[in-house]
């Protein structure tokens, strides 16, 4: 009710400075016990609940603790770059208040690995904490990026979320590919041995690969022994459906506009996995009914973001009541 009557307040300020004040208000956001509801182990990990926050909102790790107390089971941060970086020039991120939707060409902003790995050390974590990393957009050597992100993220999370979606960091999404797929998860699978354990490898790929471009990935996923799929990230394609005059700025679509696809991706992603991985959905689940349809479908989990934005934070709680 609170956000309802504050957001015609929110909606006035630049999208990128009212994404700041979120972050900053959920830094001091009350504490408290997360919910257990319909609990799922991933990755030898157990989730109080299949409701996740998914990478983007919080880059740096600087409301872990804040956004948990939403009842999130589990919150994703990132994704982070072994250098930090600027991202791509302002504006970068747009409401589409008419179609419910956001469109951003962030370019993978954040303060570096080492500044985040800082915060995390001192947060209380009473979830699961997932950390997802990326390459540096100048990097020379992008597989060692990630080989050096999972490396240095592993002692800190509960999972590692290997992120090759964003379609802001040109040619990233070429690592979805095989063979170049392949080379990167044995290169992050052995930094995940050698920085002395096997926290739970993720896979965050994008909505637009066509089958087979799945089939590879779910390949490539199965074959080096990773742990869950996440399926996806924002969209390159443009519905017809939509209405914003801001429908064309270049970036990611999120939001209730990417629902169609994300089903359509998730089912075909289960399809081709047949059981051998968990996947997890997400992508324009906006509401109790939806996130339940995607469980209902075969998710493992369900993860949010842009759906914050015309929700507010209580939608986190109104889908656990619905679970």
């Amino acid at each position: 009710m609170l956000y309802d009557l504050l957001k015609p307040l929110i909606f006035t300020l630049d999208a990128e400075r009212a994404h700041r004040l979120a972050i900053r208000a959920a830094a001091l956001a009350p504490r408290g016990a997360i919910p257990r509801v319909r609990p799922v182990t991933i990755g030898g990990v157990e989730f109080p609940n299949p409701v996740g926050l998914a990478a983007g909102l919080d880059k740096d790790g600087e409301a872990i603790d804040g956004l948990m107390g939403l009842g999130f089971g589990s919150v994703e941060i990132g994704s982070l770059t072994p250098r930090p970086q600027a991202g791509n020039p302002k504006p970068r991120l747009f409401r589409l208040v008419e179609d419910r939707a956001v469109v951003n060409r962030m370019g993978f902003n954040n303060g570096g690995i080492d500044a985040a790995i800082d915060r995390v050390k001192g947060a209380r974590r009473p979830g699961v904490l997932g950390i997802n990393v990326g390459a540096n957009k100048d990097s020379a050597d992008r597989v060692a990026d990630y080989a050096l992100g999972v490396a240095k993220v592993a002692p800190h999370a509960d999972y590692v979320t290997i992120n090759v979606s964003s379609p802001n960091t040109p040619g990233l999404r070429d690592l979805q590919s095989r063979p170049a797929l392949d080379e990167l998860l044995r290169a992050a699978s052995a930094a995940r041995m050698l920085a002395g354990g096997r926290v739970p490898l993720f896979l965050k790929v994008a909505p637009d690969l066509d089958r087979d471009g799945m089939a590879g990935v779910v390949g490539a996923a199965v074959d080096a022994g990773l742990d869950a799929l996440i399926v996806g990230n924002t969209t390159i394609s443009r519905p017809d459906s939509l209405r914003s005059p801001l429908a064309g700025e270049a970036g990611g679509l999120s939001g209730r506009p990417l629902a169609v696809l994300a089903r359509a991706k998730l089912a075909e992603a289960l399809a081709i996995a047949d059981g051998a991985l968990p996947v997890i959905a997400v992508g324009g689940i906006d509401s109790p009914q939806e996130a339940l349809a995607r469980l209902d479908a075969g998710a493992a989990m369900v993860q949010i973001y842009s759906a914050l934005v015309f929700e507010g934070p209580g939608l986190v709680r109104r889908i656990l009541k619905r679970l």
